[in-house]
């Protein structure tokens, strides 16, 4: 029976996507693992590919078309011995793009795969613990998905142990996957009431305005933020930090190391205090999971940067290992790749922590909201020369930089977020022990 290829989810937070590019054509043969299309998620463009042999029947949706929700139909399927004639009478031909002016997408250096999503069958998430792939007939994936079951624990009885009809329909009940919950998990907002579209905009109708669509990034930035500020319990903390001995001992290094052609930013050292901060405050380096918190090892660090259109957030992974040469030419690439928005998603999910700096512009102080499901997130303003009073009761001058820790009260209390904030500022005044 014709198996219908659905839309993949490409990430965690993708509800729908654009058709790209199709890489495949109505007759052609594919074999598990060929590329069939290029796919724009909010974040980036991403490869889609097979997961089992058969010939392309038919392709539902046109090059170029937005807005496909995950789970529709895009393509259909054929198995060995089937015909057009076998397709189902629903499926329709390869639509128009929704807008004729959409280009198709370049595809991206940093691609991945989707194998076995977007045809209804189970994911392939067991055999890849496991070290080895399902082999399946479509049919059997089918059938496994429509009852719920799970086809790792299912054994095979076709040629090298491959699943087949009969194995899926004699399958026990105990079989069956645990199904992922339907309803609102705990720390999922509910869906906010949609703005009414049509009664703004009449009240704007007699004034000069131009209207901008929303693309993928700036639906998904909108929805996880109204999440955010719905569902976490944020609290501040704010402390400012004196940055000249860290401005002088930057001066020095960047002297000595202008030669390899390395230049750290103040960023990079504020990078490395949270890094190592995290580590210092381990109860601290956790995310909420929603029914449990997760306490992470190393420090994996997130870095807000700013694009058209949006924002990505890269992720340092095991910062605090790495030198500070090592973070500023890693964070240079991120950021490279991010503004053309070349990451693949592993380089921006993840992560305890995230720090937005918007010192470079001016800002002296803000609160950031906090990227679900981190913990934490410093938001951090720009370095200024202000009048200071020493212990001695002098008055002198010195660059201080305001910080504010915006904290997730349900994974990480006052004092602890205190002590978080505590060491971040005592790294940043003692840049030289950070090497040690």
């Amino acid at each position: 029976m014709p198996i219908q290829i659905l839309m993949p989810a490409l990430s965690p937070t993708m509800e729908d996507g654009t058709l790209a590019k199709w890489l495949v054509k109505e007759g052609d043969t594919v074999s598990s693992g060929d590329i069939l299309a290029e796919i724009e998620t909010d974040k980036a463009t991403m490869e889609f590919e097979a997961v089992d042999e058969g010939v392309i029947g038919k392709l539902l949706v046109g090059e170029g078309t937005q807005g496909v929700k995950v789970n529709a139909p895009i393509a259909v399927l054929l198995e060995d011995g089937e015909s057009a004639e076998d397709m189902p009478e629903h499926s329709e031909p390869a639509a128009e793009p929704a807008s004729s002016h959409v280009a198709p997408a370049k595809p991206s250096e940093a691609t991945a795969s989707a194998q076995g999503y977007g045809r209804g069958e189970t994911p392939q998430a067991d055999p890849a613990t496991k070290g080895e792939r399902i082999f399946a007939s479509p049919l059997a994936r089918r059938i496994a998905a429509e009852k719920g079951l799970d086809l790792a624990q299912i054994t095979g009885s076709g040629p090298r142990g491959r699943i087949v009809k009969a194995d899926v329909e004699s399958a026990r009940p105990q079989d069956a996957a645990p199904r992922a919950a339907q309803d609102t998990e705990p720390g999922t907002a509910p869906a906010p009431k949609p703005a009414d579209t049509g009664a703004i905009a009449k009240i704007y109708e007699e004034r000069p305005h131009t209207e901008i669509m929303l693309d993928g990034m700036r639906k998904t930035i909108a929805a996880r933020l109204s999440e955010a500020k719905q569902t976490i319990p944020h609290f501040y903390l704010r402390r400012s930090v004196t940055l000249d001995p860290l401005l002088e001992f930057r001066a020095e290094l960047n002297a000595q190391l202008e030669k390899r052609g390395v230049k750290l930013s103040v960023n990079d050292f504020i990078i490395k205090a949270c890094a190592l901060a995290l580590q210092q405050v381990p109860t601290a380096n956790a995310v909420w999971a929603g029914d449990r918190i997760l306490q992470l090892d190393p420090s994996d660090v997130a870095v807000a940067v700013a694009i058209e259109g949006g924002l990505f957030t890269p992720i340092l992974k095991d910062a605090e290992q790495k030198s500070l040469s090592a973070l500023s030419a890693e964070m240079k690439d991120l950021a490279a790749r991010a503004r053309e928005r070349k990451l693949a998603p592993h380089e921006y999910q993840g992560g305890s922590f995230a720090i937005s700096n918007l010192g470079m512009f001016g800002i002296e102080n803000f609160d950031a909201v906090i990227n679900p499901p981190h913990g934490a997130i410093l938001a951090v303003g720009a370095g200024l020369k202000k009048p200071v009073v020493g212990e001695d009761g002098d008055v002198t001058v010195a660059t201080r930089m305001s910080m504010t820790l915006s904290v997730d009260h349900r994974v990480i209390d006052g004092a602890l977020g205190a002590e978080l904030l505590q060491a971040i500022t005592d790294n940043l005044e003692n840049p030289m022990a950070m090497l040690a």
